[in-house]
Formats: C-alpha cells, structure tokens, sequence
C-alpha cells in the first residue's frame, strides 16, 4: 500500500511497554503507518496537530490530561477516529458519547485488537470516500448553472439512540439498535436479545425506551419491547390472546393493553 492511502496511525499511552505491544501489533497491518508515540496529554495534544493522523488509540487514564481531556483540546477539525485502550471499563459510555470507533479494556486478545483496527480501516476509508466525493461535487458545481432555490432548511438532528454500550464478561460491546430484537427487563437491568445472544445492560426499560425510536420499537407488554422489523408473524390464540412471532423464532404474548397497536395489521 502506498504511503498515502495507508492509516497514519498515533499511538498514545502513558506505559513505554504499553506503547511498545501496541506498535509491535500493528506491525503486522501492512495498511497501517505509525506516525508517532505519545506518553502524556499534552504530547498528544501537540502530536495530533502536528502528524494530522487518521487514527488514535488513545489511553485514558494519563499524567497532565486525561484521553477526554486532550480531544477537548482539539478542535472538531483536528479530532481524528479514536480507539480507547485502557485498563478502566468505567469509561466506556463517556467513550461512547464522543463517538469513539472501540473500547479496548486491557488485557486484550491479539485477534480482539485486529477486529478493532479492522473497523476502524473501513470507517476512516468511508469518511476519505465521503469527503472525496463532496469535494468532487463541489467542482463540478461550479461549472453548473447557479440554483435560484434557496437551500433546504437542515434536517433536525436524530434525537434517537443508534448504539449502545454494553458491558459484557469484562469487555464493551457497541450494539447497533437496528441489531435488537427484542428487550425484556430484569429489575434495574435489561436483557437485550441480539444475533442469537442475550445482554444484560444496566438500565431500566422505562429508561431505555424512551432513547429508542417509538416508531421501531414497540412496548407489547410491561416487561418487553420489540423491534418492528424482527417480527415475523402474529397469531391469535383463542378469542384474546395475540402472540408475536420473531425472527429468530422467539414466541412473545401481547398484553391486552397493547394489542390495540397491532389492530391496523390483523
């Protein structure tokens, strides 16, 4: 690969041997180009000015300025794609909110890392098509005939959760929504059924539910909620009883308080 279509990649650690097992596994990406180390904030800060990197893994807990603390140093323009690599699970749902590609929690599996930066390749390639293509509908605008229409008033931002932030047997696992079939609640924790596997997310369903879209998913009972497009079938059991046929096979009842959402479709 050449030298300007690799992942300049920065590596930020306060840890000479943290460091040093990072660019050894990187080593082995032939698509990945380290640009430069970093063992404290500020360093960082100056780094990621200076290199302009595609890519920082990023730890968390450093002399001077926290990993938060240096990409709030930086200017929206200046923030590259960000992996966090820490010891701290903790921090994982302040990662999420700044939209970081992964959360690495150390000790970490070889092949972990490797999903990791792999997600992170396809992203930044995503974002240098996006903006290549802007770039390209820009000059070519300029030889078209000028729009008297005014510009379309910007759309609202989405006010509805896309992923979340799991924790899970010592890791974090980011879940797309769109991934979910269906949610049933546990006390102060929900289970979250998703790909064949179950979750359990520290967050009420009253909660949660309210950050889903309402359109999507759809409260059929007090303790469980179903994504729209996983259902399959509905069928009735006797004169009242409507069950919810998923996907996956999961059979869920239909409170009677609920099934008047179903009417328009029976």
């Amino acid at each position: 690969m050449n030298a300007a279509a690799a992942i300049r990649t920065l590596v930020v650690d306060d840890e000479p041997l943290a460091r040093e097992g990072l660019r050894l596994l990187l080593a082995t990406d032939s698509e990945v180009r380290v640009v430069g180390e970093a063992g404290n904030g500020p360093e960082a800060v100056r780094l990621i000015r200076e290199q302009r990197p595609d890519l920082v893994l990023l730890d968390v807990q450093m002399p001077e300025l926290n990993g938060f603390e240096v990409l709030a140093r930086l200017n929206p323009s200046e923030v590259p794609a960000v992996i966090f690599v820490t010891a701290y699970d903790q921090y994982a749902l302040r990662a999420f909110d700044i939209h970081a590609l992964d959360y690495l929690l150390k000790p970490f599996r070889d092949d972990r890392f490797h999903d990791a930066i792999g997600r992170a390749k396809a992203q930044i390639r995503l974002a240098r098509m996006s903006d290549l293509g802007q770039r390209l509908m820009s000059v070519l605008s300029t030889y078209g005939e000028r729009d008297a229409t005014p510009a379309p008033t910007p759309a609202t931002p989405d006010p509805w959760v896309r992923r979340l932030a799991i924790r899970d047997a010592g890791r974090v696992v980011f879940l797309d929504v769109d991934e979910i079939e269906y949610i049933e609640a546990a006390d102060y924790y929900v289970q979250i059924h998703a790909g064949g596997k179950a979750y359990l997310h520290r967050e009420t369903m009253q909660s949660l539910e309210a950050r889903l879209e309402p359109e999507r998913f759809m409260r059929i009972h007090r303790s469980a909620i179903v994504n729209a497009r996983r259902i399959r079938e509905l069928r009735s059991e006797g004169r009242r009883d409507l069950v919810v046929v998923l996907t996956s096979g999961a059979e869920l009842r239909v409170a009677r308080s609920h099934r008047e959402k179903f009417q328009h479709l029976r």
